[in-house]
């Protein structure tokens, strides 16, 4: 094989500037284009942060649904975080995919943030350390990662406009050290700049065009070597962009490259050498996926039992907020009858919405996880225990009919300006889009169906949908709208979750009901042409209240209850911020109700972002099961029933009340978003204010007891320092623990967290048996930028180590002294 660098200076010479400008530009929303001349051939790029979706827009293609993120961070386990990449690379592999858009390092600033479940932590340390683990396993087994989003987009509203002002010092330290982390340890392949613009106190502009973040500091400080790729449609110029350091607009085709670069090129205002470090870093691309003729193709990497791997990823991410009467591990012999209850309990919360979306092989259902490990001979009964998504369910499209002929199905005909029918489709399988199939020409589309209404009693009936739309259900118009929409509502996901008009329709006896839309035919750029209808239907039934009573006596009458409670994707999702921290629907009443009916209740929060849990001090047992994936029946039923152990720690502070958030929301003020909490991101704001939160960061109580005997800290001549951390296992069953080392200084100058993470080990430990642990603290902990000299600089002093299994929860102290005081 050819030495790759000569080989590419060689390919690279022989392309024409038309060639090389057409390279960097996607062909496809989602691969890029291939030069037969040079044997480049297409590389492929997929959504991925919770497994890796693929490129089919039919429902076909599954692929393996993983926890969220957040839940990976939540095991603070560098192994594990190993063995998920080496998943991720099998999938990326299974899927046909060079690239996965994973894993976001942004920072969960504020816990109303929608994308809060898709990134790692609130701490910059934690979050780097467990995205570079998972980084190099993915692409040591060839897969490439594209960490993102480059940087400061850790909110969602106006998340294409506002600009986000940081200080320098708090850029460095917080929001950029996870992506640094990254890309100088683990490597990373590709990075992805942002949509939101970036204000350093020096350069101002859109992430896309910051040449400071993304030539400057990327590209040369740091060394990056791979491919700068754009945010879909977050490039918006041409000579900005390119000058800036961005290599890639997504995607494609179109853009603002694809026939303005050439131009510009051949103007003067772009550099071709500026052109040939682009090409030469997607021609590096190709050369580690052996996508380029002279090039091997990395091994396939090996095979992973995919279904073992997330059922003990989900169980051994949840973590124990509470257990104040040690239920856990529940002894399934003891059981005779369990009341499963709650919304997500019905409906589990699987993955968020957007991005980490991914169709799953399968999915273990609560109650199906329950009832494989109980077995038949006991009873599990599920109660709903009250609706609780903001939208109506979605309509069963099995009592749909084609009004014109009655065959099943829906009837959608295309119409163009003229109210033409150009095309029509007829029983389609619909599931609320239309993609791929609308003619040239047309601008609107009609969709019929006669809806069968077999329940007496009143049904709610609606459409859900964005742009221009006209909606009537039995002939009375009962929703309209007349502002186009175009690509902004793939960007800001309303189209996900579009609001409807619920109209009520009475049915007396059995009858049918026609629903008639027009809807605009939505012209987005690289997501295509499509059309939306979120079909929606409220049957007759039990109201909240018949249900909440129904689940508290099933309660009261089971040896034991399971209550899970949650949110949804209509509340936590990619393109928008919750509006509050509340549980939605009338979840909060049902857990005091049967908790009250049944002591012996264990409560499950399938959240991915924190909520408020104004019952937890009248609860005795409280696990936090993130967004669990596939598995997430038969990993509940492992950490319940003690299969595996529940041994998550929080990644993030759970508060007590929304009015001690340090940053409660993330509202830009005149398109600008403010930082101003600086480096006091998270817990930091916490420890000091001196207010103590529902649960502290680090938080975790596993199964079983921890004793720390002692640590011996040893310094390092880079300025860094070794604890070896002696811990028992005084507990009754065999455990993992995470030993945790913070930093406090004790000079006010210059200005620090009071406390702040600066190492972390997971241990696993058998019971009654002592380990050693070992505990690095890099150098970088210690230190702080200094924006005079724009250099990191250690502060003289003596510092302390606080060790143990939380922020709150601190078993050993240790000094050491840096600077000249050392």
């Amino acid at each position: 094989m050819n030495h790759p660098d000569a080989l590419i200076e060689r390919q690279l010479r022989a392309l024409s500037l038309g060639d090389k400008v057409r390279l960097l530009t996607g062909e496809t929303p989602w691969s890029l284009y291939a030069l037969d001349d040079i044997g480049l051939r297409p590389l492929v790029m997929s959504d991925g942060p919770a497994g890796v979706r693929g490129v089919s827009e039919g429902e076909s293609e599954t692929g393996a649904s993983m926890p969220s993120p957040s839940a990976l961070s939540a095991t603070w386990d560098e192994d594990l975080a190993r063995r998920v990449g080496v998943l991720f690379a099998a999938e990326g592999h299974r899927h046909g995919v060079d690239v996965v858009l994973a894993p976001v390092v942004n920072l969960q600033r504020t816990p109303v943030g929608g994308r809060h479940f898709e990134f790692f932590s609130e701490d910059p340390l934690l979050s780097g350390t467990i995205a570079a683990r998972l980084v190099e396993a993915m692409q040591a087994n060839g897969i490439g990662a594209c960490v993102k989003h480059f940087v400061a987009n850790d909110s969602e509203t106006m998340r294409t406009e506002y600009v986000a002002a940081l200080d320098p010092r708090t850029l460095r330290e917080v929001y950029l050290a996870p992506f640094e982390t990254v890309v100088r340890e683990a490597g990373a392949w590709m990075v992805m700049a942002s949509y939101n613009g970036v204000d350093d106190g020096v350069e101002a502009s859109p992430a896309t065009e910051h040449r400071r973040l993304l030539t400057g500091l990327l590209k040369e400080e740091w060394g990056f070597d791979g491919v700068v790729v754009s945010d879909w449609t977050a490039a918006t110029t041409t000579v900005a962009t390119a000058r800036a350091g961005l290599d890639l607009v997504m995607p494609g085709p179109g853009g603002p490259w694809e026939e303005t670069l050439l131009k510009a090129v051949r103007s003067g205002e772009v550099d071709e050498e500026t052109i040939d470090d682009k090409v030469r870093r997607l021609l590096r691309l190709a050369a580690r996926r052996g996508a380029l003729e002279g090039t091997d193709a990395p091994a396939a990497p090996p095979r992973v039992d995919s279904e073992v791997l997330l059922r003990e990823f989900a169980a051994r991410s949840t973590v124990v907020i509470k257990d104040r009467q040690r239920m856990l591990p529940v002894a399934a012999r003891t059981v005779s009858s369990v009341a499963l209850v709650g919304p997500n309990a019905a409906d589990a919360f699987l993955q968020g919405g957007g991005s980490c979306f991914v169709r799953p092989d399968h999915v273990v259902s609560p109650l199906e996880g329950l009832r494989e490990f109980l077995g038949s001979d006991v009873p599990v009964s599920l109660h709903r225990g009250g609706y609780a998504r903001p939208h109506l369910p979605e309509l069963d499209l099995n009592r749909c009919a084609q009004p014109d002929t009655g065959e099943p199905g829906v009837l959608i005909e295309f119409l163009n300006g003229d109210g033409r029918v150009l095309d029509c489709l007829r029983g389609i399988d619909f599931n609320g889009w239309v993609r791929h199939v609308v003619p040239e020409g047309a601008a609107t589309a009609r969709l019929s169906a006669r809806v069968r209404l077999d329940e007496v009693g009143t049904h709610y009936l609606g459409v859900g949908t964005v742009g221009v739309h006209r909606i009537w259900i039995d002939g009375d118009e009962v929703a309209s709208g007349d502002v186009p929409a175009g690509g902004e509502v793939v960007l800001n996901s309303s189209v996900n979750a579009p609001p409807s008009v619920d109209h009520p329709v009475n049915a007396e006896q059995p009858r049918d009901a026609d629903i008639v839309a027009e809807l605009q035919v939505l012209d987005a750029y690289g997501w295509g042409r499509f059309v939306r209808a979120a079909l929606r239907h409220w049957l007759p039934g039990p109201t909240v209240d018949a249900e909440i009573a129904e689940a508290v006596a099933a309660a009261r009458d089971a040896d034991l209850a399971v209550v899970v409670v949650g949110t949804n994707s209509e509340v936590e999702s990619e393109g928008w911020d919750r509006p509050n921290l509340d549980l939605p629907g009338r979840q909060d009443e049902l857990v005091r109700r049967v908790v009250a009916a049944n002591p012996n209740t264990v409560v499950v929060v399938n959240a991915g972002a924190p909520v408020l849990l104004p019952w937890l001090d009248e609860v005795a047992c409280v696990l936090w099961t993130w967004f669990p994936g596939q598995e997430c029946g038969h990993a509940l039923a492992d950490a319940i029933f003690g299969v595996t152990e529940p041994s998550g720690r929080l990644p993030w502070t759970l508060p007590r009340d929304a009015a001690e958030v340090p940053v409660p929301h993330a509202i830009p003020d005149d398109g600008v978003l403010e930082y101003h909490e600086g480096i006091h991101i998270g817990y930091r704001s916490y420890e000091r204010d001196g207010i103590t939160p529902a649960a502290c960061f680090g938080h975790g109580l596993g199964w079983t007891d921890w004793r720390y005997d002692d640590v011996e800290v040893r310094t390092g001549d880079d300025g860094g320092a070794e604890l070896r951390v002696g811990i028992t296992n005084t507990g009754p069953r065999a455990g993992h623990e995470v030993v945790q080392v913070y930093l406090s200084a004790a000079d006010a100058s210059p200005e620090r967290p009071a406390r702040w993470l600066a190492g972390f080990a997971a241990a696993a430990v058998d019971s009654g048996e002592s380990r050693t642990v070992t505990v690095r603290v890099a150098p970088r902990a210690f230190q702080v930028w200094d924006e005079a000299s724009a250099a990191w600089q250690t502060p003289n002093g003596t510092y302390t180590l606080h060790i143990g299994r939380s922020i709150g929860d601190v078993r050993l102290t240790s000094l050491i002294a840096q600077g000249d005081t050392r």
